[in-house]
């Protein structure tokens, strides 16, 4: 008997059937073992089978404890630990620090993932730079954000105490011979922790880009490993149904196929932030090729007649600290005959087995639907993009000029000229920043979904009215309702926004920033490197057919939210 039961589903009986079948199809066609044989002709037969790395990583951190002793021995004198970081880089350690909070006896764990200055200057403010060590992480070496955050704490370290001693603290987490791992050995780092190239930044949170930060935070990272690799045994389980992480992955690449593409995800408030740790996971390796599972993270769960037959719910229960409301709400929906997975978690170290299960199942999923869940073609799209404004900008000392297409009450709308064009035959005419955002937002149809890409300060505010602008989208429209600050989602949904389906209407916003920050040695800031990533963002969703509008708020952003 496994430790780790499969996940139980509630849903009406043709779809239970479908998916009882595609379960069988699975088991018949050996998926199972086939994907821990790295089989490739599993996805879709191209390169699968190089990034498969992530089904051993737990036994092999288990095996090789050492570096990660060192790293909770060498960070413990100190106050802080700042991850720096992006994407597969950073959500995990962001998902560790939310759930655990600050360890007694241990540094504070933040995490700087956005260049919007504001969010800058208040993780310097949370810290005291002279009693912190800052973990550059970046898988590839050369991602712009990790990059240019080095480039400024390492300037304020300098100045705190002294160029000679900056280096030592400062740590990499990279893979072996990337830029970051040579300039960090060069610099004379205070230690190098090394990522395995077989695994993909999105898989890797059992890695040490997830357990580094873990470790140094002061997490038992041997429980939390045990944890998983008991997960991992239980998906070796030939018999899909009995199968944690396979009968999940059948059970969502079914209900894809079937139309039920847009993933729910509802969390215990204890865990509340694996959601966006999840959302990345499906988007980014399930957005492709015109196919996606469009994961819903942190949307209120509200009566079952405001969601459409496009949708799944995924329940993932802290045993330990349920919400009784979110009980009742979940019951409502399954009553109402929408599908609903529920996954019991026993507590907060459970988060190991459920990084491996989401990963196990992701995997099956793209192989259900028929892509390549582990490559991210149109994540390098939006990066091209923004290289050659940034590079605009280094050059001539400013961006390409742009010119909105309505003004109105101290906003400015942008888009392309085919969303222009399409606008402007739908309103009749009309030009008023009132009557094109209603415009834009009436072209929201029943198994779409609503974009709404901030390119804001993250603080409590502009979250909050964010989440009062997806409620009235999904009351009004009956879609489902996606929200993501820039140009963190860049490397998470923005895959499946592009790669997907064109079944997403976006509203982009953008602001003027109150107080800009340098980047130490280039002629660009922080603010037009945040304004470079929302345009060559918008550029690439343009250039995809995307329905798309940008709105530009002026100075004042929660205001003008």
């Amino acid at each position: 008997m496994t430790e780790f039961a499969p996940h139980d589903f509630q849903a009406p009986p043709e779809l239970a059937k479908s998916v009882s079948a595609s379960l069988s199809e699975w088991r018949s066609n050996d998926g199972t073992g086939r994907l821990w044989a790295h089989d490739a002709s599993l996805w879709t037969g191209r390169d699968e089978a190089k990034w498969l790395g992530w089904l051993d990583i737990a036994r092999e951190q288990l095996e090789h404890l050492g570096p990660l002793t060192d790293m909770a021995a060498t960070s413990k004198g100190f106050a802080h630990v700042v991850v720096l970081g992006m994407g597969g880089s950073s959500l995990c350690p962001d998902v560790l620090s939310k759930t655990f909070g600050h360890i007694a006896g241990h540094p504070k764990l933040s995490i700087l993932d956005s260049t919007d200055p504001a969010q800058v200057r208040r993780v310097e403010a949370s810290i005291d730079v002279k009693n912190a060590l800052f973990i550059v992480a970046s898988k590839s070496g050369s991602t712009l954000e990790p990059n240019i955050f080095m480039q400024y704490f390492m300037d304020r370290v300098k100045a705190a105490i002294g160029a000679g001693e900056a280096p030592s603290r400062f740590i990499a987490v990279t893979d072996p011979g990337s830029k970051v791992d040579v300039a960090a050995k060069a610099a004379g780092f205070r230690r190098v922790l090394h990522g395995l190239p077989s695994i993909g930044g999105r898989y890797s949170a059992l890695s040490n880009f997830g357990m580094g930060p873990a470790a140094a935070m002061g997490l038992d990272c041997a429980a939390f490993l045990r944890r998983a690799q008991a997960m991992a045994d239980a998906c070796r389980e030939p018999e899909a149904g009995r199968n944690p992480g396979a009968s999940l992955g059948v059970t969502l690449g079914a209900l894809a196929k079937l139309g039920r593409n847009k993933l729910t995800i509802v969390a215990s408030p204890g865990i509340a932030a694996f959601g966006a740790w999840l959302e990345q996971l499906v988007a980014e390796s399930t957005g492709k090729e015109g196919k996606a599972i469009i994961p819903v993270d942190a949307e209120s769960v509200e009566a079952p007649e405001l969601y459409g037959k496009d949708r799944v719910f995924a329940y993932a229960r802290l045993a330990t600290a349920p919400s009784a409301a979110q009980d009742a709400a979940l019951a409502r929906l399954a009553a109402a005959g929408h599908p609903v997975i529920r996954i019991d978690v026993k507590d907060t170290m459970d988060l190991g087995a459920e990084f491996f299960r989401w990963e196990f199942a992701t995997a099956v999923a793209g192989a259900v639907i028929g892509i390549n869940p582990f490559d991210q073609p149109d994540v390098e799209a939006s990066k091209i993009e923004t290289k050659k404004l940034t590079s605009a900008y280094e050059a001539e000392g400013s961006l390409p000029p742009e010119t909105p297409i309505v003004t109105g009450h101290g906003f400015q709308l942008f888009t392309d000229a085919h969303n222009a064009e399409s606008l402007a035959r739908t309103a009749g005419g009309a030009t008023s920043v009132d009557s094109v955002v209603a415009t834009h937002l009436s072209r929201l149809v029943a198994g779409d979904y609503f974009g709404l890409l901030l390119y804001l300060d993250m603080n409590p505010a502009n979250e909050a009215l964010a989440q009062s602008i997806r409620d009235l989208v999904r009351s009004r429209r009956r879609v489902a309702t996606c929200v993501g600050f820039g140009p963190r989602f860049l490397h998470s949904t923005g895959q499946a926004y592009k790669g997907g389906p064109g079944t997403g209407v976006f509203l982009q916003v953008t602001c003027d920033d109150a107080s800009d920050l340098p980047v130490p040695g280039q002629r660009y800031t922080f603010g037009v490197v945040k304004a470079a990533q929302a345009r060559g963002d918008f550029a690439v969703l343009a250039e995809r057919g995307r329905r798309a509008l940008r709105v530009h708020l002026g100075i004042d952003a929660t205001r003008g939210l």
